[in-house]
């Protein structure tokens, strides 16, 4: 029979401070490791991303009791002679928290795709955040064409690659401009529900039907090096059974998830779709929105507006009227995040920039993440703090007002893929 006893164990009262020392130790290599000099290479890109994960809650964290803030994905386009354009909007929509892919079509030379690259290197905030990218090898792209589909879906690849935590992805041309500050837009959309997708479509075809759904053209740019208009085939085809077409604005705001079903594709109907907007004329102006509305997971998502000001003609030509001075009121009455057309270095950009954004000539919007303290002829935000620090402008309300509008029982719904 065993006898009961109570074990003896020695002194451990050096435990305590063993443990304290290896804490204190693991603490030291994490700031090391956090801080240690980084390549300037594409894995930045995706090390950045894995960083800002980390710190994506920041604000539950600090105990402020707000929504977490949001993450865009930009795709910024632009061809032959556009390069200061995007640079000049880049610097207008840019925000730490964001990523921007820069795209300059194969019509633009070599030299001005390298300048863009060049000043991305060079611009210190840039260079330490890590979330802008210029594409090296570029597209042959055709207006109204489906190779402006085919780039914009390489875009979302290299940003569903490179950057894996953002919300919602934007698509901007040369020639767009927004209309608030990114602290705006991202305090407001922290408010809304991440699965919104900001899409204009309808299913009334108009003239589109006769001239892009019964027509079959053909983009030489999938097969030739230089720029071309589309041609027209002879025959001619019937109106889709299987789904039904929608059309709308070529500029969309979508979110992660609805991309990733459309780049992945589990089920069929992206790329059965994908091959037939190929020989469709205006093909950006249906292909997202035709796969929204056809699939029972993402046709209640939709919110029927492209959060784009535009003006047309009367009757409308085939691209919006460029804006001027004369649409300064109406643009930031409308509430609307970004505007288009804008000509190069447009007056009414300056008047932008000073009034709206707040924004010094050749420098970047200034935002909570700015530290005014350090303000110099080189810019306000030379100095920065953090990237979860936001302050939103009075157009923030304005942007509110609108999405209410907008998310409304009487507007959301009843205009959903209709």
């Amino acid at each position: 029979m065993k006898k009961n006893y109570i074990p003896y164990y020695p002194d451990r009262k050096w435990l305590m401070p063993l443990f304290v020392f290896c804490l204190l130790f693991l603490i030291f290599l994490l700031i090391v490791t956090s801080e240690y000099p980084k390549s300037s290479s594409d894995a930045d890109f995706s090390h950045t991303a894995s960083r800002f994960v980390l710190e994506s809650n920041a604000n539950e964290i600090l105990g402020l009791g707000l929504p977490p803030l949001p993450r865009f994905a930009y795709l910024i386009s632009g061809t032959k002679g556009d390069g200061g354009s995007m640079r000049r909007l880049l610097q207008a929509a840019y925000h730490p928290r964001n990523y921007y892919l820069l795209h300059l079509d194969l019509e633009a030379s070599d030299s001005e795709r390298l300048e863009l690259a060049k000043y991305v290197k060079s611009e210190s905030v840039l260079r330490e955040f890590r979330n802008v990218m210029v594409v090296g090898k570029a597209n042959l792209i055709t207006d109204k064409g489906p190779t402006t589909i085919a780039s914009t879906l390489q875009a979302i690849a290299i940003l569903l690659k490179r950057a894996k935590d953002w919300d919602w992805f934007i698509n901007l041309s040369a020639s767009d401009y927004p209309l608030l500050p990114q602290d705006d837009l991202l305090h407001v959309f922290s408010f809304l529900p991440r699965d919104l997708n900001f899409v204009d479509h309808s299913s009334n075809l108009g003239w589109k039907e006769d001239l892009g759904a019964r027509t079959i053209i053909i983009d030489p740019a999938l097969y030739h090096t230089k720029k071309s208009g589309v041609f027209w085939a002879k025959e001619r085809r019937s109106i889709p059974s299987s789904f039904k077409l929608f059309t709308g604005s070529s500029w969309v705001v979508l979110t992660k998830p609805f991309l990733e079903f459309c780049i992945w594709g589990w089920d069929n109907l992206p790329r059965t779709l994908l091959m037939y907007y190929t020989n469709f004329l205006s093909s950006p102006e249906g292909y997202f929105h035709t796969i929204i509305c056809n699939h029972k997971d993402y046709q209640n998502t939709t919110v029927n507006q492209d959060l784009h000001y535009m003006k047309w003609d009367n009757p409308p030509n085939q691209h919006p009227m460029n804006l001027t001075s004369e649409h300064f009121i109406d643009m930031v009455q409308s509430g609307l995040p970004f505007a288009r057309s804008f000509a190069e270095n447009s007056s009414v950009l300056n008047r932008i920039d000073e009034e709206l954004l707040k924004r010094p000539k050749g420098q970047l919007t200034p935002g909570g993440w700015c530290l005014k303290s350090s303000v110099s002829e080189k810019g306000p935000c030379m100095a920065y703090g953090s990237p979860h620090a936001v302050k939103p402008t009075s157009s923030s309300k304005r942007l509110e007002k609108l999405l209410m509008k907008l998310l409304d029982h009487e507007n959301f719904r009843p205009r959903q893929c209709r």
